[in-house]
Formats: structure tokens, sequence, C-alpha cells
């Protein structure tokens, strides 16, 4: 992966990230709500979490108000995102760990679960295999892998009509015409995949329960268990 053009385009776009989700994200509700339906404790659990590409910490964020006693680390190959992420929640400190790496080459520690949003695209097809056969091996039996994602049309024609979709919503929800270039630009480094490959690779890296539980035209969340046998 160029984790030079990356780390470029995070850093750049760390002071107006925020602002902009639901902006670009118009299923953002839906997206991050079935995020936390899909993971297996009651909101006063003890676990722990694994953000992959958190950014800002938006989605550890809900993760954190709707399971307070959970410990999450956030890791991002953008130290200007993470630093966003550190002050976000400096008023509760014990409970986050910030990890500054490139995921798909440093991966280890021990967590219940891993989640990521809107980050895992940026790898090449074999970079997203390979991430999910090392994150199938740091999680216990039982654990689970959630995956927030943009994803690529089943056929050109179709993610043809992905991307003007995006297009008319994002521009129905008023986003301005420097938010929309910047997003644009960042959309450069994608590397998507479709549902169907990706489902393919988790099952091959071992998960079981493998499924897309929500898809939004190129938006979907999928995810698999670590099996107990």
């Amino acid at each position: 992966m160029d984790t030079t053009s990356i780390q470029t385009a995070f850093n750049g776009a760390a002071p107006r990230y925020d602002q902009t989700r639901r902006q670009l994200i118009p299923c953002f509700d839906e997206l991050y709500s079935t995020v936390l339906a899909l993971i297996p404790y009651n909101p006063q659990a003890r676990f722990r979490v694994l953000d992959l590409g958190a950014g800002t910490g938006l989605l550890s964020l809900f993760i954190s108000e709707h399971f307070p006693n959970a410990r999450l680390t956030l890791m991002d190959i953008s130290e200007a995102m993470l630093a966003k992420a550190k002050e976000r929640f400096s008023a509760t400190p014990e409970q986050f760990d910030f990890v500054t790496a490139d995921y798909s080459e440093e991966l280890n520690g021990e967590f219940d679960v891993v989640v990521s949003a809107l980050s895992i695209h940026h790898l090449s097809d074999a970079l997203k295999s390979r991430l999910f056969h090392r994150i199938h091996e740091i999680l216990p039996k039982g654990g689970t892998f959630i995956n927030a994602d943009q994803v690529l049309g089943a056929s050109p024609e179709i993610e043809k009509i992905y991307r003007e979709n995006w297009i008319a919503q994002v521009r129905k929800n008023s986003v301005s015409t420097t938010d929309l270039n910047a997003a644009l630009e960042r959309m450069k480094e994608d590397k998507m995949a479709t549902v169907t490959s990706q489902i393919q690779w988790l099952t091959d890296a071992g998960f079981g329960n493998v499924n897309c539980w929500y898809k939004n035209y190129s938006f979907a969340v999928y995810s698999g268990t670590k099996k107990l046998t």
C-alpha cells in the first residue's frame, strides 16, 4: 500500500473530517447502527475492541457510548487523525489506547471484537485477504470482525449507478464544492472490492457466520465470527 499518499490525504482531511461525515455518507445512521447491533455483547459487558483505520474516532465514539465498559484501541496510519481522536476522548483516557501504524503490515494484540469503518477499501485485494487472515489469527474463538465500508459494484454498469447515486445524494445533502472535491481526491486512493469477493475472503480465512447484513448502493456492513471449533 502507498502509505505516503494515504497519510498525506488523511492528514490534510483531519481538520474538517467529522463535519462532513453525514453529508458524504447518505446512510450514515443505518451504517453505524448496524455495526453496533452486530457486536455480540450486552451494553454493560467488559470486552476489548480494536478499531482499524479509526481516524478521528467516530466509530469508537458510538461503541464507547453504547458499551461504556469496553476497552478500545484505535489504530490509524494518520497521526493527525489520531490526534483528533485523542482530543475527542480526553475526558476518559483510561478507556482508550491509540496506535499509529499501518494495520495492513502491523497487527498484534488480544481483542474480542475487531471493527473498521470506511478504511479497508484502501487496501489492494491481496492485502484485504491477508488482513482478514491476520484478524482471524488475533481473535479468540467466538471473536467477531465487523466491517462497514464502501464496496465495488458487481459490474461496471452497477458501479456507474453507485457513483451517480452517491453524487446525487451528497449534493442533496448540500455538501460544499470544496468538501466534495476533497472527498473525490481522497477516493483516488480507493481499491474497492465487491461484497461477494470479500465474503469469500472472510470464509477462506476461516470465519463462520459470514454475511452482509446491510447494503445501500456502495455502502455495506458485513461480518464474520471465529469458529468455536
